[in-house]
């Protein structure tokens, strides 16, 4: 058998963003409608710096307007709270994202709950969910968490149409396993929502034409979990120590073992991680055109 084709999300993403810039540039230029995102980061998460930089830097280079509130550790829910009512009212701002984690003193549903369900690009509150599970379409489509809606869209892409295909997906997070069970449940896949614990967890992950490892446990399915030819989509992204004191990022795929056998794979890096913040993106300019009644083109 011949080595896993490795899925490239990284040329994807940057596909994605130019379909973005030019549904932005057509909105501006039909409509003089120009898409905001407002990102908040509360505290100095080193990681979540990063994640907020390269989100503001990718906004603007659509051509979006990028609103980003920089708060300090010691901020009072209430005060959040406050901030994300006044970006609710703001029609400049057609998205908001709060960056996870926050500070212990402060409800992470809470804060996910205030935020108003039309323009939460993270597709995080109870309503956006309810509506992924519920199949809603049309006008009460929902905003679907943008790392899960990513993995899709490289599914789809590498291997079409989805019907009939056994798919297990490995974790039970609201960010990403529950969501991106309902994803493919709509696309007509059979799926088993698998975790830690699940009785023979190699098992089961060998029935799947399709296998979602999101997990965060380094390099945790191994080379015989997989079925030969299946699609494996990686989600995990682990800092572990490497050679000298040098850190890397590593992901919840044993990778080398797995290339030997999957038909197709995701690497870390370059593979989900691009996506999420492209998806994050296209999400933005939906809820833009469903709050100005347009069309929202389907991306």
């Amino acid at each position: 058998m011949s080595e896993a084709k490795m899925i490239d999300g990284k040329a994807f993403a940057a596909g994605l963003r130019a379909r973005v810039a030019v549904e932005v540039a057509r909105l501006s230029e039909a409509h003089g409608l120009k898409p905001g995102l407002a990102v908040v980061l509360v505290g100095e998460n080193p990681a979540s710096q990063v994640y907020v930089r390269n989100k503001a830097r990718q906004t603007e280079e659509t051509g979006m307007a990028s609103f980003e509130h920089r708060l300090p550790a010691e901020t009072t829910e209430a005060d959040l709270l406050a901030l994300v009512r006044r970006l609710n009212e703001d029609p400049a701002v057609h998205g908001i994202l709060v960056q996870l984690p926050l500070p212990d003193q402060i409800s992470e549903p809470a804060v996910i709950d205030a935020i108003d369900p039309a323009k939460d690009v993270d597709g995080f509150h109870v309503l956006n969910a309810g509506r992924l599970m519920t199949g809603a379409r049309g006008a009460r489509a929902p905003l679907v968490a943008c790392t899960p809606r990513g993995c899709l869209m490289l599914l789809k892409d590498t291997l079409g149409d989805l019907t009939g295909l056994e798919a297990v997906v490995i974790g039970r997070s609201n960010i990403v396993g529950k969501p991106m069970a309902h994803l493919l449940l709509g696309e007509n896949c059979t799926v088993t929502v698998a975790h830690s614990r699940t009785r023979d967890l190699p098992a089961v992950a060998r029935r799947a034409d399709i296998l979602v490892a999101a997990v965060g446990r380094p390099g945790m399915v191994r080379a015989d979990w997989i079925k030969p030819g299946a699609t494996v989509i990686d989600v995990g992204i682990n800092r572990i120590e490497g050679e000298g004191g040098k850190t890397r990022i590593v992901g919840d795929v044993d990778t080398q073992g797995a290339k030997a056998v999957a038909g197709a794979i995701t690497p870390v890096p370059g593979g989900v991680g691009p996506m999420t913040i492209a998806v994050l993106l296209s999400n933005t300019v939906v809820a833009a055109c469903r709050q100005a009644g347009l069309e929202p083109l389907s991306f």
